[in-house]
């Protein structure tokens, strides 16, 4: 995927330090565990969307700011070749954990949707955590086959499908298959979501 990498740890831990919390104070309000957040902050995990649409509620910012820039126009367009990409990794071993994904909207203000184009690789993670946040999501699948699972549910989604669901449900998106997918990636994180 095109785009500039972004190392959001940096920016949760100048967050957590403006907010004068201890990792052990952030894990207990963003109900992430201590040792997740201390990779996300070594720069060593990315965080799922989940975890940046907990955190952003929690220190009171928009989705966007993680990526560096508060949303300061009335409309936004981010070329190929602007995209900031976020990569996720498994913590111990700095394997890939299944997925990167680029905002599409952090320079739209006021924005209700946080859009995201995500890449799906063949995991070698072998148990994945459901994630689970405020909010709505809707899933696109542009390429490859994606399996999404909510709660006690498993669905193959192929090009062209879509799903939609409230994110409070525990939810897991994997790529299905040996081949990379990608999705387009919704998420409205409701009423008590600050965005600016």
């Amino acid at each position: 995927m095109p785009g500039k990498d972004m190392k959001i740890g940096e920016r949760i831990r100048s967050l957590r330090k403006a907010k004068g919390l201890s990792l052990e104070q952030l894990s207990e309000q963003s109900g992430i565990a201590e040792e997740t957040l201390y990779g996300i902050e070594g720069n060593l995990i990315s965080p799922p969307l989940g975890n940046i649409v907990s955190l952003a509620k929690l220190f009171e910012i928009s989705v966007g700011e993680f990526f560096g820039e508060g949303g300061d126009a009335p409309y936004c367009i981010v070329r190929s070749d602007d995209r900031k990409t976020i990569s996720r990794f498994n913590s111990t071993d700095g394997s890939s954990a299944g997925y990167s994904y680029a905002s599409l909207g952090y320079k739209k203000k006021n924005r209700n949707m946080e859009p995201f184009l995500v890449t799906l690789t063949p995991s070698e993670a072998k148990d994945i955590e459901p994630n689970q946040h405020i909010g709505e999501e809707i899933l696109f699948v542009l390429e490859g086959e994606v399996e999404v699972r909510l709660m006690d549910q498993t669905e193959i989604l192929c090009p062209g499908d879509s799903i939609y669901y409230d994110s409070t449900m525990p939810h897991v998106v994997l790529c299905h298959g040996q081949e990379p997918a990608t999705i387009l990636a919704v998420i409205y994180a409701k009423e008590e979501m600050i965005i600016l």
